[in-house]
């Protein structure tokens, strides 16, 4: 039996520990959430998991693994702590929002040799994976460029956005992992623009809920991304890979497949209504990824270096809105 120790008990948190509890040999012992809540005791109910310090749990021998699902400032430090055990992590992202940081913490894991597997769920889509293998293939030629759209379907709480690090290094960082994922090669420059077109609250706070982001990979292919924290319809997330012989597109999932017709036309179910939903199977196949690795140390899909990455690009981005100028990502170290 896989013991595992669980820290955040909020809504990313809870669908790591359903993933996890619905798998046989795997037990969750522990559970690091400071916050009261609902949502935290019917966790420990129903897992009978013990509430603990953080602190008591990284020196408990008997736990196996780490799932790092708490607010994003505190992924470094539990990191890090972490590292000391040698024993297999989780981490959501990003790892912090300090790039800085991210960077130290990543050489503290190497150095460590510690497994760490990043919270990159679309890597593990099914539709995600077999465009990949497509691609890579090369059965419709070379990939020639890539347009993405993400929209959420509201947006956020204020205080999310205030916490968040922005829509560069939130939401369109799960875009720039993936743009590496498929093309199987590193971005070399970065061209953002933005503004707050959909919340004016979100503006005061600092930050924007409109983005287009051009990049450049090695190899002069082009990836244009589109952000947004609003879409009328629901969420959305679309991807259209333009190849030479053939044209790949991943679709919005409906809500259901029904589709009604009558003499005013064709009417379609609109999308799924957030992410958890749209990505539950990737969610799913994500921790039993997990799983593997801490059993036979299979390597994941989504690495400690690949959250580097895309923060870095996510950094570029910003940089790029401030100065109104293209970014070299060498300018990031």
């Amino acid at each position: 039996m896989v013991s595992i120790a669980l820290f955040g008990a909020g809504r990313i948190g809870q669908v790591h520990a359903d993933n996890l509890l619905s798998m046989p040999d795997i037990t969750l012992s522990a559970l690091a959430d400071p916050v009261a809540s609902e949502a935290r005791e019917s966790l420990l109910a129903r897992s009978g998991a013990s509430l603990r310090e953080p602190e008591a749990i990284f020196s408990d021998p008997d736990i196996d693994a780490y799932v790092i699902a708490s607010p994003t400032d505190t992924h470094a430090r539990f990191l890090h702590l972490a590292a000391r055990t040698g024993k297999p992590v989780f981490c959501e992202k990003p790892v912090s929002l300090e790039f800085a940081q991210v960077v130290e913490t990543a050489r503290i894991i190497q150095h460590a040799g510690s497994p760490v597997m990043l919270g990159f769920q679309r890597r593990y889509d099914p539709e995600f994976m077999q465009l990949r293998q497509s691609i890579a293939s090369g059965e419709a030629g070379r990939a020639q460029h890539i347009v993405m759209h993400t929209r959420d379907p509201a947006p956020p709480p204020l205080a999310y956005i205030q916490s968040s690090g922005g829509l560069f290094r939130d939401q369109a960082i799960h875009d720039f992992d993936m743009t590496r994922y498929l093309l199987d090669e590193e971005i070399v420059s970065v061209s953002a623009t933005g503004a707050c077109l959909i919340d004016p609250a979100i503006g005061a706070a600092g930050d924007i809920d409109t983005a287009m982001i051009t990049l450049r990979a090695s190899s002069g292919r082009l990836v244009q991304m589109i952000n947004a924290r609003h879409a009328a319809f629901g969420y959305d997330q679309r991807l259209e890979v333009v190849c030479e012989r053939a044209v790949f597109t991943i679709r919005n999932h409906p809500a259901t497949q029904i589709v009604r017709a009558d003499a005013q036309g064709f009417l379609t179910a609109p999308p799924v209504s957030n992410f958890i939903t749209r990505f539950a199977s990737a969610y799913r196949a994500e921790m039993k990824a997990f799983h593997a690795m801490i059993v036979s140390g299979v390597k994941p899909l989504a690495t400690m270096q690949d959250g580097v990455e895309a923060q870095r690009l996510a950094e570029a981005a910003l940089l790029s809105m401030q100065e109104n100028r293209p970014v070299s990502v060498r300018e990031l170290g």
